[in-house]
């Protein structure tokens, strides 16, 4: 059980100290895993930065992740007999939230060039691992030398899915529980992170960067 995200990111931060001598950068899956990324990116010294992807949800189960849409790109993992015009209209409507994202992230900074680095993805916690799973096809079109996974808590059969994708170098994951149900309930507080404290976040990062080259 962790006390918030700050806890967990903490703890995280403590298994990845083995890449600080490479040329890493943190990407944050917005908005939970912010607070986490915030943390170990300050222990890594490197860049912060979010993976700015959105799910695209099966018509008749929402949560249940067919695929991710990025700014300009599309990957779909599981969306057999989903037609054409859902995934276009949803693609649509997704880029255009993820246009707000961008605009109300990246006022004063540009997007951190993950081009043959290190980069390692966090995020409060994953149930299924689809849609991080799609999110790591579309960051590794982005060349990366290698992508990590860092997550306090996960089932095993996510953990085990994203080890078996050869894009993912390693995973790393503080606690793989045979009771999970929801990422939440390993949490003893566990309220929603907001725009603005997503922005202050990477706010802070882009400044300490700044400060220390």
């Amino acid at each position: 059980m962790f006390k918030n995200r700050i806890d967990a990111g903490r703890q995280l931060a403590e298994k990845i100290m083995k890449f600080k001598d490479e040329n890493v950068v943190v990407l944050a899956i917005p908005r939970g895993g912010l607070p986490l990324g915030a943390i170990i990116a300050k222990a890594l010294e490197a860049p912060l930065d979010v993976a700015l992807t959105k799910k695209i949800g099966h018509p008749f189960h929402k949560e249940y992740a067919i695929g991710a849409v990025s700014l300009d790109d599309i990957i779909l993992t599981d969306a057999m007999g989903v037609t054409q015009g859902y995934i276009s209209e949803e693609t649509k409507r997704i880029r255009k939230k993820l246009q707000q994202r961008y605009d109300e992230y990246y006022k004063e900074r540009s997007p951190v060039n993950v081009k043959d680095k290190t980069v390692i993805i966090v995020d409060d916690g994953i149930a299924t691992g689809n849609t991080l799973l799609a999110t790591i096809q579309l960051v590794s079109k982005r060349t990366p030398k290698k992508i990590v996974v860092a997550i306090p808590v996960a089932p095993n059969s996510a953990i085990k899915k994203l080890e078996n994708t050869e894009k993912v170098h390693e995973v790393i994951c503080l606690q793989v529980p045979y009771n999970f149900q929801a990422v939440g309930q390993f949490y003893k507080e566990f309220r929603q992170v907001s725009d603005e404290e997503a922005i202050i976040y990477l706010e802070q990062a882009d400044t300490s960067k700044k400060t220390n080259p």
